[in-house]
């Protein structure tokens, strides 16, 4: 039977800047990436999305707008992993002072390309501002250390 491994990734845009986690090395993906995390059972991946959001930043989104869905299998070891990727415009709250995951930016959307981070982000990270959704599909071998296949489609 296929594992299945669902997570969330959800910007925060306020106008022309996005909210960004600065992630140090020892908490994994090292670098500039969004809030996001793995979806608990039995909740959906929109209240997924909005929980860690809450959870890492201290703020609560709303009008949550589904932008698409990354996804990496790997055959071999009959695993799938999905993320399912929003963006959110509306919010209230305050930043935490001391969040979970590294340092809170409020970074400019057209700035952020420049920063440091891991080069999947990097590449899905315009995605999310384009009009309508997108998919990324990746075949990973563990046995070439990489992709075999890769489709990124926008929908």
């Amino acid at each position: 039977m296929t594992k299945v491994d669902l997570y969330t990734m959800c910007l925060v845009q306020d106008g022309d800047h996005v909210l960004l986690i600065n992630r140090p090395s020892e908490r994994g993906f090292p670098g500039y990436i969004g809030p996001g995390g793995k979806v608990d059972f039995p909740e959906s991946p929109a209240e997924a999305a909005i929980r860690e959001v809450f959870e890492e930043t201290g703020l609560k989104v709303k009008k949550l707008i589904y932008k698409g869905l990354d996804e990496y299998v790997d055959p071999n070891k009959d695993y799938r992993y999905m993320v399912f990727n929003y963006i959110a415009t509306s919010f209230q709250g305050e930043l935490l002072q001391h969040p979970p995951e590294g340092e809170l930016h409020w970074v400019p959307i057209t700035k952020a390309k420049h920063l440091p981070m891991q080069d999947w982000f990097k590449k899905r990270f315009p995605l999310f501002f384009n009009e309508g959704t997108f998919e990324v599909h990746v075949e990973w071998s563990e046995e070439k250390q990489g992709p075999v296949k890769e489709l990124l489609q926008q929908l």
